[in-house]
């Protein structure tokens, strides 16, 4: 029953994604009181999905420093630049531009490995960035809106920083530790009803969080048809970009396809707990209709990475 549930739920996420947060925005009043249990749902989406990984998996770093010093400055330099041009270029409203900059300044996903196995990608590599990436978190990101929203926004940046250790650092190492002691038996017993739960934690955070941006999402106006085309466009072009790097710098296609999923995709469930506790709650608005998109074009550049490598 839970592996067939947890299958459904894998294939229809696409539906299932954009269904929770239109049910978040239809019951407003009721989500706002369940702001509280966000970051409890995400610190245990966040230990599931550590689950998969071990400490010798940093040992990678000293066999690929460029590639992932490379990945690491591709998703917290380029990619907020990026976001931070097109957000200032299309909007006149800073608290857009700083939901823009949240939704990629956040680490690279989790669920990239999904991508990367079934592509054939470097697996190693891969766990390689997402647990160094991780680990970095509570530096790399209240430094970067510091640095672009310090002086605008009052922001509490050691809370900041301690909430990203509660949520992302500390459930990743604990994760890591159960790995290490169960010989990772844990995940190869109960994997599935776990991944199962983190799948519900991942439609909560949504559900709730949406009913934080319905005074925004109620109307549909041009503002709003623009804040989802620029969402689009901007996950759209990280994969491009992406794709266009992979290729210019790596040979291997293995290599390719890494950067391709890890530089593609971002921990967006962080960037929505961020952006609706610390600042008012439009800024959320890019970063929850990240969501959206982001398994759909997954699933569309595994397609495309597909067929360049039949053709080659």
């Amino acid at each position: 029953m839970v592996q067939l549930l947890n299958q459904f739920i894998q294939k229809w996420m696409p539906v299932l994604t954009p269904l929770s947060l239109v049910i978040g925005v239809l019951l407003e009043k009721i989500g706002t009181h369940f702001l509280f249990l966000v970051p409890v749902l995400f610190a245990v989406m966040t230990f599931i999905s550590s689950l998969n990984l071990k400490f010798r998996d940093i040992k990678v770093f000293k066999q690929y420093p460029k590639t992932i010093l490379f990945v690491i400055a591709f998703l917290h330099i380029l990619m907020p630049l990026w976001a931070f041009f097109l957000a200032e270029l299309i909007f006149d409203d800073r608290l857009l531009t700083i939901g823009f900059l949240i939704s990629v300044a956040v680490p690279t996903g989790v669920t990239s490995v999904i991508w990367v196995t079934i592509s054939k990608g470097n697996l190693p590599l891969s766990l390689a960035i997402i647990l160094i990436d991780t680990l970095l978190a509570p530096i790399l990101m209240p430094l970067i809106l510091h640095l672009v929203v310090g002086e605008s926004i009052s922001l509490n940046t050691s809370a900041l920083i301690f909430d990203l250790i509660w949520m992302i650092v500390l459930p990743s190492i604990l994760g890591i530790l159960v790995n290490e002691w169960t010989k990772g038996k844990l995940f190869l017993q109960y994997g599935k009803p776990m991944s199962l739960v983190s799948k519900l934690c991942l439609f909560g955070i949504i559900m709730i969080n949406s009913s934080a941006i319905a005074p925004y999402v109620k109307t549909i106006d041009l503002e709003l048809a623009k804040v989802i085309a620029a969402v689009l466009f901007l996950a759209v072009s990280g994969y491009v970009f992406s794709l266009v790097l992979g290729r210019l710098f790596w040979k291997s296609e293995a290599d390719q396809a890494t950067f391709v999923f890890n530089g593609g995709m971002r921990n967006i469930a962080v960037g929505v707990v961020i952006a609706t506790t610390y600042f008012p709650s439009k800024v959320a608005m890019p970063v929850v209709f990240g969501m959206l998109f982001q398994q759909v074009l997954a699933s569309i550049f595994y397609k495309i990475i597909r067929k360049n490598s039949e053709t080659v």
